[in-house]
């Protein structure tokens, strides 16, 4: 065979095998089989220790290596190093001695643990003219790369980097699904620490046992019915339960029954069919979109009867029948409903279905009324106004204790909602660092310690002996909210240790009883 054959026979030869790789190349599952092959084939075709890919992260304008090495992904500023001066000119280097050149990045080495002494860069350039990165083949085996290496390296970049622009892309996709997942992720911790009974500011034994029922449901999926005064915070309550529970991450739909007009009430409820009547689009009722989530019917007392029948129904049966359509949905929610009616009351007078109470009452919460837990009101108060001042930027504030008392002795007809909205108005209208007495709501400097406390059981007392029983039981609740532990419980109190003990003594209060009827009653 003539030498002019067989040099055609090795060049289809050569044809062969890179055509082979390029299969084997896009066959490749993973990044790091991709990369790999591709390593191993530059290498072996320039005879180089070590051969690397570094892509243009165009947003951040940075080069990093798509490969994790000791658990990170290298990263460096697209302007640094000879990588960097290769993007920039868009032309191939050959550097005979590394450790000399001024553009040499030594981080890299660092990261690799390896010393470079020759270098071959050629930029990654697509047909468009567009270069997306560079490709890096490193110390040449026996000596430096050649005129020739610089070929066959332009040859090999120009052969894998529509591959390459692909795996990018590819990468890239990949980097941005991890980084939403992880921003999800973080969104998701923040929405349930939101959430968490953590926020059900409090230490009275009334919240500890409030917060324990609702930790001891943690992982089940039983019904609830939350009973209260308004604005005790059944809500909040609603949604502890959801966050906290295996059904966390499914939608918490809720629905105030009071708030609609019994024509409309069912329709939003279970949904309605199309064309039930004229111009009726088909739209989806809160059971249906709590499905695998929460149903919170907050003011559930104020239901019709008619709807509480199907409500009824739909608990049983655990299906919904949209108004107008005979087709069954199977459902699977936990209905968490809440109340300021007494629903036992309303039982009595016929408005409210006593199998549908019993039905709802599988776990019952009360969230106590603010007067019932005057040792709370303290921490309420510098919790609301803590989180006022931050919502709206100003300094933090902090409450004078006179006017702490007043705070704890006024009664909260609005409860806790009454309370935060004092703090947004003080936040507001206090210029100074101190929240002073002057400085409270009309209403509440006007109003006589527990004025409401005589009418229920207080008649034919002098006010000396009002005082004494009020301040007896704040000094109890105050125990209990510290835990017994006497120095915080006299700071929440704003007297000294000694001014405790001696109130603790002239009340007679058995401190150690009564630590014993509160833990047993946990």
């Amino acid at each position: 065979m003539s030498n002019k054959g067989q040099a055609r026979d090795r060049l289809s030869g050569l044809k062969l095998s890179a055509s082979a790789f390029l299969i084997q190349l896009n066959q490749t599952t993973t990044c790091r089989e991709f990369f790999k092959l591709l390593r191993d084939e530059a290498c072996r075709r320039l005879d180089a220790e070590l051969a690397s890919v570094f892509l243009l992260d165009q947003a951040r304008q940075e080069l990093w290596f798509p490969l994790k090495e000791d658990g990170q992904i290298l990263r460096m500023d697209a302007r640094l190093g000879i990588a960097g001066h290769c993007l920039s000119t868009g032309k191939p280097l050959n550097i005979q001695d590394v450790q000399s050149d001024d553009r040499f990045f030594s981080g890299i080495d660092l990261h690799t643990k390896r010393r470079t002494r020759t270098l071959l860069a050629i930029p990654l350039q697509l047909p468009t003219g567009e270069i997306f990165g560079v490709f890096e083949a490193v110390n040449k085996k026996g000596g430096t790369f050649t005129a020739k290496d610089e070929r066959i390296a332009q040859a090999f970049v120009d052969e894998v980097s529509i591959a390459l622009q692909k795996k990018q892309q590819m990468q890239q996709l990949e980097q941005e699904r991890e980084h939403l997942e992880a921003e999800n992720a973080k969104l998701w911790q923040e929405v349930e620490g939101r959430f968490s009974t953590k926020n059900l500011i409090g230490n009275s034994l009334p919240m500890q046992r409030l917060v324990r029922v609702i930790d001891q449901i943690r992982d089940s999926s039983v019904d609830v019915l939350i009973t209260g005064e308004n604005g005790t915070g059944k809500e909040l309550v609603a949604k502890a339960i959801h966050y906290g529970s295996p059904r966390a991450r499914e939608n918490f739909v809720a629905i105030n029954c009071a708030a609609l007009p019994e024509s409309l009430i069912e329709s939003e409820l279970f949904g309605i069919g199309r064309g039930t009547a004229t111009g009726v689009e088909a739209r989806m009722g809160k059971f249906e979109q709590a499905h695998k989530g929460t149903l919170f019917l907050d003011e559930i007392g104020d239901l019709g009867r008619k709807a509480q029948a199907k409500v009824l129904r739909v608990l049983q049966e655990r299906v919904v029948e949209p108004v107008g359509e005979r087709k069954q949905i199977p459902i699977n929610i936990r209905v968490v409903a809440a109340t300021n009616t007494n629903l036992e009351e309303a039982i009595k007078k016929g408005t409210f279905r006593e199998d549908l109470y019993y039905r709802l009452k599988v776990v019952h919460i009360h969230t106590p009324a603010l007067r019932e837990i005057p040792a709370d009101i303290p921490l309420l108060a510098n919790y609301f106004l803590d989180q006022q001042c931050q919502d709206i930027g100003k300094p933090r504030k902090k409450i004078s204790p006179a006017a702490m008392r007043r705070l704890v002795e006024y009664h909260w007809p609005g409860n806790m909602r009454e309370l935060s909205n004092e703090m947004k108005r003080l936040v507001v209208m206090v210029r100074g660092a101190t929240i002073n007495e002057e400085a409270l709501d009309l209403t509440i400097k006007k109003q006589a310690p527990h004025s409401t406390m005589m009418s229920e059981g207080y008649g034919g007392k002098s006010l000396p002996e009002i005082l004494g029983e009020v301040e007896e039981q704040l000094i109890k609740d105050a125990l209990i909210a510290c835990q017994f532990n006497q120095v915080r419980t006299a700071e929440q109190l704003g007297i000294s240790r000694q001014g405790l003990i001696k109130k603790i003594n002239r009340y007679h209060i058995h401190v150690k009883e009564l630590r014993d009827e509160v833990y047993k009653s946990l």
